[in-house]
């Protein structure tokens, strides 16, 4: 057993001494065939390199048109063939073939950067732009239009030539490509919407408006205030100019939106001011243009012109926080921009109301300026007018006038203190009225027709207050003003009652000769009777005549006093023709007794009217 074992073990010992020698030159032989393996395949990887100008010269002379994917693949053959020759062969020709070639590359990328945004930018449609900026009311949630600048399709492919020229192109040119063809764009939309919107408002009469909140009372409303001589034009002018600033904030969302898929993050401010800029300034141009055209309106003493600014300033106004933040991260130069216009829409606008005031001061007391008949003087209604047009827009008028208010302490601005600065702006006009219209009153000679002119225009001027609310702008400040315009009102009445005096004296007991009935009268005494006959015959006619002439243009005004000049006169004439019943003082009593009180008093009632 143990020779047997012993056997075996040698047996083995003499296999493995064979075997190992032939293992060990088996694993040197595989070793052999792998590196040859490897080294055919590392001559077949080098030498593809330099084979692969040729291999991709067909795509890239054919460009990246419609095979984008396919044509970045080939110039990423060629990245790696220029980066193997920088390493391993700088000085061969190939490293300056491949080199031109991805050069070539990089190029035609640009240009299909550019030609992919020249086809596919086009100018938003002008419905489109209203539709995104207008408000519905009945509305409680507002829909967001989308505004989509490009087809998607064409948007992932300008994606992702601009991610490849900022990670492998090395290039920052395709992003003033980008903000000057996109720049393009965002200019003629606004213009598209311009003249869209010229054409159509004077036809439609649909305004759309660009209000956002709708429950204030000073926004813009869907059908603009008329103006003292509106030129329809130029409504059209200021609503455009309104749409076109709300459009702008609108589009330069959306254009930030889509640059901030196609610019690197840390570019993405910096493109975004400058895409903006030639809309920007050209809006500003037109904002400046509109503050001249004002300025020069005020230099002729129209006043009423600068109501064009009112509501511009106002809508710049309420959307100038989201203008702001629109223009975040912009530069400072593109950000005081829309601040500088409504400074110069403010100053001039404080600067319009203020001479507006003094023109109210200082009118010239022209007599043929002056209405014949004693009706409201062109002045007050202008003035009144004027007024009106400031309540529509109350509190952009409140704020400009605090604009212009230089006080050492920091006032915080509210909207109460700006009411009370536009009240007192508005008592101010309307003293400054009341002043020139008692001036302009003694241009009349007749102090009758003097009084029925101040009781027009003070009657004009209270019915106005209360009909338009202006007279709860007024209470601000004056609460007594509508019981000071009542007494002045009455004081002008009186005064216009004293004229009948000159007729009713003549029926007064004064100079009436004592009789006893029966008793004959003298002539003197006769003559007497006759005279204040004659007298008050010629008074009354006489100022019948005249009067008959004057206006008094509020129905319910002439009525009142018709009848109350009415009463009086026929009372006292009927109480002197009962004092005369009984006296012979003539023998033709129908020469001196012409009327009879009806007659009077139908006479009376006919005063106060040019078509009797």
């Amino acid at each position: 057993m143990v020779s047997i074992l012993s056997s075996f073990e040698s047996r083995l010992m003499q296999l493995e001494n064979s075997i190992i020698p032939v293992h060990k030159q088996t694993e040197n032989l595989q070793r052999l065939q792998e590196n040859v393996d490897k080294t055919l395949s590392c001559m077949d990887h080098v030498i593809s390199y330099y084979h692969v100008a040729k291999d991709t010269d067909r795509i890239i002379r054919e460009g990246p048109t419609g095979r984008l994917d396919e044509y970045l693949a080939c110039i990423a053959k060629i990245q790696k063939a220029v980066e193997y020759f920088q390493d391993n062969n700088p000085d061969s020709p190939e490293l300056n073939t491949v080199k031109a070639r991805f050069e070539k590359g990089k190029e035609l990328l640009e240009a299909e950067f550019r030609s992919l945004l020249t086809r596919y930018s086009k100018p938003v449609p002008p419905i489109l732009i209203l539709d995104a900026i207008s408000v519905d009311e009945e509305l409680e949630v507002q829909e967001d239009v989308v505004l989509e600048h490009l087809p998607e399709a064409v948007l992932q492919d300008i994606i992702c030539i601009a991610g490849w020229l900022v990670e492998y192109g090395r290039n920052q040119d395709f992003m003033n490509v980008y903000f000057q063809i996109r720049s393009n764009q965002l200019d003629r939309s606004i213009k598209g919407l311009k003249d869209h919107f010229r054409k159509n408002s004077a036809n439609s009469g649909i305004l759309y408006s660009p209000a956002v909140q709708t429950k204030r009372k000073d926004t813009p409303t869907k059908k603009a205030p008329k103006r003292p001589g509106k030129d329809d034009v130029l409504d059209i002018e200021i609503d455009s100019y309104i749409h076109c600033i709300s459009a702008f904030v609108k589009l330069a969302q959306s254009e930030y939106a889509l640059l901030a898929e196609i610019i690197p993050e840390h570019h993405q401010k910096k493109t975004f001011d400058s895409l903006i800029q030639e809309a920007l300034d050209n809006l500003m141009l037109e904002g400046d243009n509109i503050v001249s055209a004002a300025r020069r309106a005020i230099m002729r003493h129209d006043y009423s012109a600068v109501l064009t600014i009112f509501p511009i300033l106002r809508h710049l106004k309420m959307n100038k926080a989201e203008f702001d933040s629109t223009l975040q991260g912009t530069a400072a130069s593109t950000k005081n921009k829309l601040p500088t216009l409504i400074t110069s829409m403010e100053t001039i606008g404080a600067k319009a109301l203020e001479e507006f005031a003094d023109s109210i001061k200082n009118d010239p007391d022209k007599e043929y300026n002056m209405p014949k008949d004693g009706t409201v003087h062109e002045l007050t209604s202008n003035a009144i007018l004027f007024l009106q047009q400031l309540l529509d827009f109350h509190e952009t008028a409140g704020a400009m006038l605090a604009s212009q208010e230089t006080s050492s302490s920091a006032i915080s601005y509210t909207s109460e203190f700006n009411k009370r600065l536009l009240s007192t702006y508005i008592c101010k006009v309307l003293g400054n009225l009341q002043l020139n219209l008692l001036s302009k009153s003694k241009v009349y000679e007749d102090s009758a027709l003097s009084a029925i002119f101040l009781h027009n225009n003070y009657n004009y001027t209270l019915k106005s207050l209360e009909k338009s609310e202006l007279i709860q702008l007024v209470t601000v400040t004056q609460k007594k003003a509508e019981g000071s315009y009542r007494e002045l009102i009455e004081q002008q009445i009186q005064m216009y009652q004293r004229s009948w005096l000159k007729v009713t004296e003549h029926l007064t007991d004064r100079n009436m000769p004592v009789f006893q009935p029966g008793t004959k009268l003298k002539d003197k005494e006769r003559q007497v009777i006759k005279d204040k006959f004659k007298g008050f015959n010629d008074g009354l006619e006489e100022l019948c005549k005249i009067q008959k002439g004057w206006a008094i243009p509020d129905k319910e005004q002439r009525d009142f006093i018709r009848q109350a000049q009415r009463r009086v006169v026929s009372d006292t004439y009927r109480a002197f023709l009962h004092r005369c019943a009984n006296i012979s003082f003539t023998k033709n009593p129908e020469k001196y007794h012409k009327y009879r009180p009806e007659e009077v008093e139908e006479m009376i009632g006919r005063l106060f009217d040019t078509s009797a």
